[in-house]
């Protein structure tokens, strides 16, 4: 129940005389209403909107509604803590979180506490947790490659330093594994090179955190990963600000001149805490009872994704938001905000996920609106004609279910089209180095696998990778390490294909 408000007065002169007598009435607040996370409270005449105010007892909030007569804030904590009648203060600072080379290979939450019981994490700067985005001037072109290790990708939709690309699909289609082996891929690119992965966890299970941390610890990515972790049991605030934690810490070493790669995994999760702090704010509510502002909500934070001028140190924050649509359905209002706010999206269907195709990318849908300009000459050059090629496969097989007589020139066509989509496919955790993807892909794209039976793709790209890892090192270091391919690298390519012709029909 509230408190009358005649009594307002009478309890803040009560509670005055704990605090110095320098402080200012203005300064001090006493809640009068509170409940669902959220806290309403008289006085605090002077306080800003975002600022942090203590609630004591530990628990911090943040002012969001500035009214007339009280301000609405929203809890950091349990508001179990918060009682009708508490003394709140104003802190004068807006939220923030401890960044530098401390946090990397720890689990914190949106507030940098660590939760993995590997103790207090030792940082000597905070960086607030909303930053206005490196203007047109402070940026530069994306032009220097992401590698993923996921073929269908880095092939198709490539993805730039500084680009902000979307990962799309319903729930249990790949999402976060896709996310999961880009910052295991890290693992086998050269140090000089590597990124600073962060990986958001908003409205998930602790279990599924604890799962991801383990498997990132296991495959020894965790030493250049921060891990920010708001579950589903934790306060709607904690969830709504976790991205900005998370690109808070990347921002920190994207101006020491690093490149650092950001998950945010999901921002539909973020869009509905949003909306639930929102709605008990008494905000209006607009579509689908969203709040107006919500496409500012992402918009601001993944405008922060950027590659920054070569005056400014050339560091990038890469940033794969992650959405989850309900039955494939793009044109709902979170997944088209997104969509109109990133650099392209990979788009994973989950028919294509049932069918056995993994990852299930769509083709036809997925795109990358940096393209070409973000990818190694070797790769452009190995699969330049893929993307069309799967599309009149695509066609092409819908047509033949019908089954119409086709010319040869169609049949070799679908055959190729066969051929190349099983070669797509790709085990989760065996993200491959440049060099084997460009291998791969080649034997493809020239015909290397057109005799063979569909079935037969999969282990005869798993017998080459074995022969050139244990034969061949030497060309599989040139193709890692090459950005042209050149007419000898592609002569030593041919003779190694043409070299394991042999082998792998002897091992049949």
């Amino acid at each position: 129940m509230a408190i009358r408000p005649e009594e307002i007065t009478k309890i803040i002169k009560e509670k005055i005389e704990h605090f110095d007598t320098s402080v200012d009435v203005s300064e001090v607040g006493t809640v009068i209403q509170v409940g669902d996370g959220i806290a309403r409270v008289h006085g605090l005449n002077n306080v800003k909107a975002s600022e942090l105010v203590d609630f004591g007892n530990g628990i911090k909030g943040m002012a969001m509604n500035l009214e007339y007569d009280n301000v609405g804030c929203v809890l950091m904590g349990p508001d179990t803590q918060v009682k009708e009648g508490d003394t709140v203060k104003r802190t004068g600072e807006v939220i923030s979180i401890p960044v530098g080379a401390g946090v990397i290979g720890r689990v914190v939450d949106p507030l940098g506490r660590p939760l993995d019981g590997k103790g207090e994490i030792k940082t000597d700067k905070n960086m607030p947790l909303d930053i206005v985005a490196p203007g047109i001037i402070d940026r530069q072109p994306v032009k220097q490659p992401l590698q993923t290790g996921i073929k269908a990708i880095d092939s198709m939709v490539p993805i730039g330093k500084g680009q902000r690309e979307l990962i799309i699909g319903d729930r249990q289609t790949g999402k976060t594994a896709i996310a999961i082996d880009a910052i295991i891929n890290q693992k086998n690119i050269p140090e000089n090179e590597r990124c600073i992965c962060i990986y958001v966890a908003v409205g998930q299970k602790q279990s599924t955190v604890a799962q991801v941390v383990k498997t990132l610890t296991d495959f020894g990515a965790m030493d250049y990963t921060v891990v920010v972790s708001a579950t589903a049991s934790d306060p709607a605030s904690l969830l709504y600000i976790a991205p900005y934690a998370g690109c808070a810490i990347g921002e920190y070493f994207m101006w020491q001149g690093k490149d650092v790669l950001i998950v945010y995994d999901d921002l539909s999760k973020h869009a509905q805490a949003y909306r639930q702090m929102s709605l008990l704010l008494r905000r209006p509510p607009g579509r689908e009872a969203y709040p107006g502002d919500v496409f500012y909500l992402h918009s601001r934070l993944l405008e922060r994704a950027c590659k920054l001028s070569k005056e400014n140190g050339g560091g990038s924050i890469t940033a794969l938001p992650i959405i989850e649509t309900q039955a494939n359905d793009v044109s709902a209002y979170i997944p088209t905000n997104v969509i109109s706010i990133t650099d392209g999206q990979i788009y994973l269907e989950s028919n294509l996920f049932l069918s056995g195709i993994k990852p299930a990318v769509n083709v036809g849908l997925s795109v990358s609106r940096v393209g070409g300009s973000a990818q190694r000459k070797t790769m452009r050059k190995v699969a330049g004609t893929l993307r069309i090629d799967l599309s009149q496969y695509q066609e092409l097989a819908g047509f033949a279910q019908f089954g119409s007589e086709l010319d040869k020139e169609s049949q070799r066509q679908i055959a190729r089209g066969q051929r190349m989509t099983e070669l797509l496919k790709q085990n989760q955790y065996a993200p491959l180095t440049v060099g084997e993807e460009v291998l791969s892909l080649y034997a493809g794209t020239h015909g290397y696998l057109d005799e063979l039976k569909v079935t037969d793709v999969l282990p005869y790209e798993k017998q080459l990778l074995a022969y050139v890892r244990a034969e061949q090192q030497e060309v599989l270091n040139e193709l890692n390490t090459s950005n042209e391919l050149t007419e000898t690298l592609e002569k030593k390519i041919v003779a190694l294909l043409d070299q394991f012709k042999t082998v792998f029909k002897a091992g049949k």
